[in-house]
């Protein structure tokens, strides 16, 4: 019973780091509207950076974990097939991410193609964000739930 409590921390916090990536991009929305669409919007630009951030920390916090859950619990490594390997694909999207939006963050100006490229990389990790919730779910009833 305590192993699985353990082994579910992986999901419910990406989980949550998920359901607050689609917030995030609901705010990052506006922007794009602002930006490539010339409507009036309001931006909350201090609420998307904050709030992305730790969208994207808590993704790869729940990326390292779940590795480290695997290896401790089912003394392999990517193991979980698909759902492991997509996950580990995923951090240099996450890392990108972090950076651009970091680099918008602290040099502001007037730019098209980065926050264009940070938005579209952004909303692709959120996808398939949301893609290994059924992989992750597959793993989670046969290895945790058997």
């Amino acid at each position: 019973m305590f192993i699985k409590f353990i082994l579910s921390f992986h999901p419910v916090l990406q989980a949550g780091a998920t359901l607050l990536a689609l917030y995030v991009l609901l705010l990052g929305a506006a922007r794009f509207r602002r930006l490539h669409l010339r409507q009036k919007t309001m931006f909350q630009w201090r609420r998307h950076v904050v709030l992305g951030t730790i969208a994207l920390l808590s993704w790869t916090f729940g990326l390292v974990l779940g590795l480290l859950l695997v290896r401790v619990y089912w003394h392999g490594f990517l193991i979980t097939g698909t759902h492991g390997g997509l996950g580990i694909l995923l951090l240099p999207l996450i890392l990108f991410g972090l950076f651009s939006g970091r680099q918008m963050h602290i040099h502001k100006q007037q730019r098209i193609v980065l926050p264009l490229l940070h938005g579209a990389i952004n909303l692709f990790l959120l996808i398939m964000a949301l893609s290994q919730v059924f992989s992750g779910w597959q793993v989670y009833s046969e290895f945790v739930l058997g």
